[in-house]
């Protein structure tokens, strides 16, 4: 592999990866994102609230998290006695940065009479402004025991609470926020693509805009799609989320075929994430080799997060990234 600095010249990059993981009692996580490479040779691959927890766990000194920075700071919301790196501090997020914390602040002071329902890939901040954080695997359940008569804000994914509005009747008002990546899917690109394919069911990630939902045989989180990507009977399957989610799929089921769902150009190209790409190997050398770049989160705002991410594993524990993980 060719070194992206100087200083990398000559250097086995995942033998010294090995080492430091070792030396430095560090465990690796990857979300399903990322580069395969990176999900290769990581301790645990899955979503993101879940690989937090199981690196709770652990008797680990440092989480060296591969995926972007709000992944980064649950795990020091749920860590705060370890040492959190990531790879690229601007790794961020389209849904993150959507939603700035001053905006969301005077939004909630707006709508005094609402609870904020939060999906999970926000700030911080965010968090702490938040009644109860979600994750597309909990959503359902979490809604389902908030009283009717509750009025509800849900943000900052206008496309995920619309989703869950439609499905359950449940009025709401939503954050205009969206995934860059599941936005830029092609409704009729998916529809040649299913024409290609016929028979192929379509599994949907619920940030996908409508006209991608409505098509889905299967909609739900990501470890929910490769879960049904092992039960299906078929062996085609057509994916529309990030594409690198079918490394693991490929790994589990070598048997099937996976196609990604094309963007508007026919491709799949700009349904890569570009902030999960920003991480590399050279780069989560570099972080190991210096602990650094590190998150940090003052104390108070720290306990304000974790008490609304609290909220959300005490009304759906059991489906918090059931089912999400694999051991490497």
């Amino acid at each position: 592999m060719t070194a992206q600095h100087p200083s990398l010249v000559g250097i086995d990059i995942r033998a010294e990866i090995e080492r430091l993981r070792r030396e430095k009692n560090a465990v690796i996580l990857a979300h399903y994102y990322q580069k395969p490479e990176l999900q290769d040779l990581a301790d645990f691959v899955g979503d993101s609230l879940e690989l937090s927890r199981k690196a709770a766990e652990t008797d680990a000194d440092v989480i060296a998290f591969c995926g972007v920075k709000f992944m980064a700071e649950v795990a020091k919301i749920l860590s705060p006695e370890k040492t959190v790196i990531l790879p690229d501090m601007n790794a961020g997020c389209s849904l993150e940065d959507a939603c700035p914390p001053a905006r969301f602040k005077a939004f909630r002071e707006a709508h005094p009479d609402h609870i904020a329902l939060t999906y999970i890939n926000c700030s911080t901040e965010v968090k702490a402004l938040s009644d109860i954080i979600v994750t597309s695997s909990s959503a359902e359940t979490i809604l389902q025991q908030i009283p009717k008569d509750q009025k509800i804000i849900f943000g900052p994914d206008r496309h995920l609470g619309g989703y869950l509005s439609r499905k359950f009747n449940r009025e709401m008002l939503l954050w205009p926020g969206v995934c860059i990546v599941h936005e830029a899917f092609s409704e009729t690109e998916l529809l040649k693509l299913k024409a290609q394919h016929p028979g192929a069911p379509i599994a949907a990630h619920p940030e996908c805009p409508p006209t991608i939902v409505d098509h889905a045989d299967y909609v739900g989180s990501t470890s929910g799609i490769l879960n049904y990507a092992k039960a299906m009977t078929g062996d085609t399957l057509i994916v529309a989320t990030e594409p690198h989610i079918i490394h693991q799929m490929q790994l589990a089921i070598p048997g099937k075929t996976f196609i990604g769902a094309p963007g508007g150009d026919g491709n799949c190209n700009c349904n890569i994430c570009p902030y999960m790409a920003l991480n590399t190997l050279e780069k989560l050398y570099i972080s190991l080799r210096d602990l650094s770049p590190r998150i940090e989160i003052e104390e108070s705002l720290r306990l304000k997060a974790k008490h609304s991410l609290d909220r959300m594993l005490e009304m759906a524990s059991g489906s918090v990234g059931k089912g999400d993980l694999g051991n490497r």
